[in-house]
């Protein structure tokens, strides 16, 4: 749901980059897991700014400039129990990795391996025999069956893009 980029100030607040679809989209979260050199580590989010120089957070026991700069590059997730559930017609992306992509004519695809963020929509990174990429808008995604693990694209088997 974000990265660390580097400290933020002297008292241990580090900068983010966020990848939720709002900037303070983390703000919501007080426990947050980072994935570190050796594995992943919980961490307590004591505050949350957005301020017009950078997305920035305190976490608890990073008290300053040096303990903030140890975790440059550390990815930050939640859990999914934490996400809660969306609306409908929406998905967390986490959701969609792993699902089956069949065409209209039942044809399997492949399964979804991740999910790219694009100026226009988000693409759907579908791999089988070959890999393939395929918007994620409604012109081309049918259905989304989460129970079922499985997405109906209108995409012919043999499409180039």
């Amino acid at each position: 749901m974000g990265r660390i980029h580097g400290p933020f100030g002297i008292q241990g607040w580090v900068k983010l980059r966020t990848f939720t679809e709002t900037p303070d989209g983390l703000a919501d979260h007080p426990s947050w897991w980072l994935r570190t050199k050796s594995g992943w580590r919980s961490a307590v989010l004591e505050d949350f700014k957005v301020r017009p120089a950078a997305v920035s957070a305190k976490l608890e026991g990073v008290d300053d400039r040096d303990a903030a700069e140890l975790l440059r590059g550390f990815d930050v997730a939640v859990t999914r129990e934490e996400l809660g559930e969306t609306e409908s017609g929406e998905f967390y992306w986490v959701d969609l990795v792993g699902l089956a992509v069949v065409n209209l004519q039942d044809e399997a695809l492949g399964q979804v391996e991740e999910l790219l963020r694009t100026g226009g929509s988000d693409v759907l990174v579908v791999r089988g025999e070959r890999e393939r990429l395929i918007p994620f808008v409604a012109d081309y995604v049918k259905s989304v069956d989460r129970k079922a693990g499985r997405i109906t694209v209108d995409w012919e088997a043999g499409y180039d893009v």
